[in-house]
Order: structure tokens, then sequence, then C-alpha cells
């Protein structure tokens, strides 16, 4: 008999497939040309040079089944609720500094990366786990960690207990990293605001 877990995932499950079609098919966001590399993951690769060295082959967006979106729950709730939030400045004296939260502190950057080591240790391909810049509605900077699948691209997030399509957040997005290669960061173009607000 299913127990109570399987039922939530099942209803998870449909409820992405349902949105899916809804919305005519899977939608994705829209990159631009390079773009800057933030000064914090520039950093992060000096220090951990191969981080920044995943080359991924132009090929379709990894594949959602129910296991790996049982995954990406799992580890998404894994993390927020294991590391504490900590800012740069308190844990290090001075802003932007990347790091895995292995002491169980970090902020917004530290839980992207947490996540995103390990859905890559769960054979998830480099380049379709997107550490991405994001401007909050108040007009702060945030990362959350971008998940491209054969369903749409979805979004890990430390504000954010679920996991749901980029569409659905009220952030707006900037730049992430580049779906074939782990050091190059590309621009976002994010023109759904106002086709999102006028099917509210």
């Amino acid at each position: 008999m299913m127990g109570t877990r399987g039922k939530l995932l099942l209803l998870a499950m449909a409820a992405v497939f349902s949105a899916t079609t809804a919305q005519a098919g899977p939608v994705y966001m829209q990159t631009g040309g390079r773009t800057t590399q933030p000064v914090g993951h520039y950093e992060f690769c000096q220090r951990l040079p191969n981080e920044c060295r995943q080359v991924t082959p132009a090929e379709a967006p990894v594949d959602l089944t129910r296991k790996l979106w049982a995954t990406i729950i799992a580890v998404n709730n894994s993390v927020n609720t294991s590391v504490q939030p900590r800012t740069d400045m308190e844990m290090w004296g001075k802003e932007e500094v990347w790091s895995y939260p292995d002491s169980g502190f970090g902020d917004c950057e530290d839980y992207v990366l947490e996540k995103r080591r390990e859905l890559i240790q769960a054979g998830v391909p480099a380049g379709d786990l997107l550490i991405t810049v994001v401007r909050q509605p108040n007009g702060d900077g945030h990362a959350v960690l971008t998940v491209r699948t054969s369903l749409g691209e979805f979004i890990l997030d430390n504000l954010q207990p679920k996991v749901v399509a980029w569409t659905d957040t009220d952030y707006t997005y900037l730049k992430r990293q580049s779906t074939r290669n782990s050091g190059v960061w590309v621009s976002i173009n994010d023109g759904r605001a106002d086709a999102v607000a006028s099917v509210r």
C-alpha cells in the first residue's frame, strides 16, 4: 500500500505535468551572450578550479522522471533544513565569499553550491544545474539553482521550501552559468513579466 510520502510525490509530479501541459509545453529561460562572472564565483573558481572546468555536451535537458523529481525534492529539503543562514560578513568578515556550507552555515550562494554538488553526485549533468543570479521584488540580489529538465526549468531556493517552475517565481532573472561550461556565465533575457502577469 502506498504511503503518505509516495502519495505526496505523485501529487507533486501530477502538478508538474499538468502545469507543463497547460502552458503548451515546457518553458525555458531565454539566454543571451557571455556576461561577467560574479566576483564570488570567480574567487571560488580560483580556490577550486575543477569546479569551473565542467564541460557538458550540447544535449537535451535531463529527463524528469519520478525518481529524479524525488531526488530533487529530497536534496532541496535536506540542504534547506541542515544549513543555517549566516551572512558572509558574519562568517568571513567580508562580502561575497562563495563556499560549500561544510560548517553547517551559509548564505544563498552556499546553499546553491551544496544542492548543485549533491545533484551532480546523484548523476545530473553539470550543464543542467546552473547557479543563477536574480533580483528579488525588493531589489536585493539573490542566488538560486536552476535545474534544466525535459519538462522545463525549476528553481531550488533557500527562501522557498517548494521546488517551483522558474515562471512561478517573482524574481527577475539576470544571469546564470552556461549550459556548456561551468566557468562561463551568460545573460538572461527575462521577458516573461508581462506575459506571466497577463495570465494571472
